[in-house]
């Protein structure tokens, strides 16, 4: 088993907060995990991602190759467009519509997911509004976690578990609005799905 992760956005998103709870998840399941990571500035909305590499034999490089990607989880659409050329052939991306308008000259966001679209396996959903919903905007990194569920190599449970140690020195509050947020984007992911197709 191997699975070849790509987690971006910008700073403040919680990319970071992401790649600890896949990381700590395939650690629980004894899988070899490398990770490697790009650090913006969160005060300016610089570019963060991560290469997370999951596997049951050892791995040699953090580094993923171009073209042997099998998910890109995106809290920003247009940081998931600069790493489609990592994307093998079937793999998927998953992505907030919510844009992070960073740059004067920022594409128009219905021509960014007029790009995403071209991908067959894609998952577009409104993280930021359904963490809104929930009263709280940052759990938005955990309903995207829930709707790329499907497609990480690990169980739910030891994702629930991963998010429960993450955030264990925070309140039972903010444990549960986080596995909460986790398991509306798994939702929000199945909608989307069962519409498509």
């Amino acid at each position: 088993m191997k699975s070849n992760i790509i987690l971006s956005g910008v700073g403040g998103q919680g990319i970071l907060t992401l790649a600890s709870i896949i990381d700590i998840a395939a650690l629980q399941l004894n899988l070899f995990v490398k990770q490697s990571e790009v650090h913006g500035m969160s005060q300016r909305g610089g570019a963060v991602h991560c290469h997370v590499r999951i596997s049951d034999k050892e791995i040699y490089s953090d580094l993923i190759p171009e073209g042997k990607v099998d998910l890109i989880l995106s809290a920003e659409p247009m940081e998931l467009l600069r790493h489609i050329p990592y994307l093998k052939k079937n793999g998927w991306i998953i992505t907030d519509s919510s844009t992070f308008e960073n740059i004067i000259n920022y594409p128009d966001k219905h021509e960014l997911y007029k790009q995403i679209k071209k991908h067959v396996n894609h998952i577009i959903i409104n993280a930021k509004s359904c963490a809104k919903d929930m009263g709280n905007t940052k759990v938005c990194n955990m309903v995207l976690l829930g709707a790329a569920a499907d497609h990480l190599p690990i169980p739910e449970e030891k994702i629930l578990q991963a998010i429960n140690y993450c955030f264990r020195d925070k309140s039972e509050k903010v444990r549960i609005k986080n596995t909460e947020a986790f398991q509306l984007g798994r939702q929000k992911a199945k909608e989307f799905v069962e519409f498509m197709y």
